[in-house]
């Protein structure tokens, strides 16, 4: 009876653990499995059983979590996106905040652009420097002004 509790309780973990994409129920999949161990060969009792699930459960945790950060904490890879700061692209369309124009070419892709200085009109035909990107946005400055910064 203890045998097939835990050996249920297994295979349960283990699809909930195959079904998600996060670790969710690993360590509880651990417990059960020794548990199923113990009530297979040797005769201690469900509450003995429970306990040591529990306690395998919390320690397979507690000996995952340096792992996890190391995991989660790594930086978010970069769209390369950080390569276009610096580099000179021509106006294509005016670039008025007020109006909400603005286009640039730059690397012979066309990308909406945003002025620095948010109160600034860049007319077409300028060549500007890129200062930021943001999101799909490029954040410009005229080239003469670029220079003087």
């Amino acid at each position: 009876m203890d045998v097939m509790f835990w050996a249920v309780a297994f295979v349960m973990f283990v699809i909930a653990e195959i079904s998600t994409t996060q670790l969710v129920s690993i360590w509880l999949a651990a417990g059960a499995l020794v548990s199923l161990l113990i009530a297979y060969f040797t005769d201690f009792s469900l509450l003995f059983q429970l306990t040591v699930f529990i306690v395998i459960s919390v320690l397979s945790l507690l000996l995952s979590i340096p792992m996890l950060k190391k995991r989660m904490g790594k930086a978010v890879p970069h769209t390369n996106c950080e390569l276009e700061i610096g580099k000179s692209a021509t106006v294509i369309e005016e670039i008025n905040t007020a109006l909400g124009t603005g286009r640039v070419t730059l690397n012979g892709i066309d990308w909406c652009a945003l002025p620095q200085i948010s109160s600034q009109i860049i007319p077409k035909g300028s060549v500007v420097s890129v200062t930021a990107v943001q999101g799909a946005k490029l954040m410009v400055t005229p080239k003469e002004m670029a220079s003087v910064n």
